[in-house]
């Protein structure tokens, strides 16, 4: 099993910056992705940002230009650098790591962080 913790959400002014932490912990696969999803109440959870051990990230097209993803393998954790925040960015932030071991694809979940942007 793996587990993901996160931590950094909160109560964050329109205009204001938060970073988001997950760490990794468990029976951790060799070869893995991470990434950041997101939830508001009555709509579907969406990708946010996604890594790859090879540096390759992924965008949602809403935040494109005011987040940044990045990884410490070494820590196997990962960030989300959020700014410029929006109103509409206010949601459950999730951890996801997906394992990419041949024949295990997997993916695991943290318990979410709540982001709220609110003047």
């Amino acid at each position: 099993q793996v587990q993901l913790v996160e931590s950094g959400g909160g109560l964050v002014q329109p205009g204001g910056s938060l970073r988001l932490s997950c760490a990794a912990s468990g029976s951790i696969p060799d070869l893995y992705v991470m990434g950041w999803y997101r939830q508001a109440p009555g709509k579907q959870r969406e990708l946010v940002a996604l890594i790859t051990s090879g540096g390759t990230t992924n965008y949602a097209d809403s935040v494109k230009g005011r987040f940044s993803i990045s990884r410490d393998n070494g820590k196997n954790t990962v960030y989300l650098q959020m700014n410029s925040l929006k109103p509409e960015d206010t949601a459950v932030y999730y951890c996801n790591l997906r394992n990419s071991v041949i024949g295990y694809r997997y993916d695991y979940w943290g318990q979410g962080t709540q982001v709220t942007v609110s003047s």
